[in-house]
């Protein structure tokens, strides 16, 4: 009897806090609080990077330039502590071109919205990180945009993108070694995919695991679930 009535106490503070059109954060996470699961290959006791391959030239930080000399690659230019919003011509093309990976089923096309491996590099304390970015994280990226077409089924060609609801006020600066980082970043939990089937009414959504920043603009480390 006293763990039923603990249980209903805790469902309904719970409930309490939870604010209507509120965009959810995953399952067992606090979006303001709790850091984001550890990549494969690392001890989450110690918080020491085991790398699960060995470690090539290709896992080496690049070179920081002054300029975007590789023709816009934002991962050439350093890590700022300006906090990212969703807005603005950037991200509005990023998130058509993740849209339009969902709707056409081709994660190709959805890159762009994906945290640039350039970045990646000098953001992660890991073994390997090329290796983490393309075989970890971009594989389950792609796997994800596949699912999510399967979702939008035979009327994946009547689908319109809406919106991307970013809850930036929940955003939470990452300092240095708290998500097996080197350098810091803004991360969030809960953005929303918000679209149309048609012209009917309703608005349907998608679920964004987890962004990241990188110079003050978001982009998608983990789109449906941590992998």
């Amino acid at each position: 009897m006293r763990n039923s009535r603990y249980f209903l106490l805790t469902l309904m503070v719970a409930l309490s806090a939870c604010r209507h059109g509120e965009p959810p954060a995953p399952t067992g996470i606090d979006a303001s609080i709790a850091p984001l699961p550890p990549p494969p290959g690392v001890s989450s006791a110690s918080g020491a990077a085991i790398p699960a391959t060995p470690a090539t030239s290709a896992s080496a930080a690049p070179p920081v330039a002054d300029t975007a000399a590789d023709g816009g690659d934002p991962g050439a230019l350093p890590q700022t502590h300006d906090k990212a919003k969703a807005e603005g011509d950037a991200f509005a093309a990023r998130s058509r071109a993740l849209w339009d990976g969902i709707a056409s089923d081709d994660p190709d096309r959805a890159l762009p919205f994906f945290f640039p491996l350039s970045a990646y590099r000098q953001v992660k304390d890991v073994g390997s990180p090329a290796s983490d970015w393309k075989n970890r994280l971009v594989a389950a990226y792609k796997r994800d945009i596949h699912a999510l077409h399967a979702r939008l089924g035979e009327k994946a060609d009547d689908a319109k993108l809406v919106r991307f609801e970013v809850p930036d006020d929940r955003a939470k600066w990452v300092e240095p070694g708290e998500e097996y980082n080197k350098l810091g970043y803004w991360r969030v939990y809960g953005t929303r995919i918000v679209y149309k089937i048609g012209d009917e009414g309703r608005e349907r959504t998608f679920e964004v695991s987890s962004l990241i920043s990188w110079r003050g603009e978001w982009y998608v480390v983990h789109l449906t679930g941590f992998k």
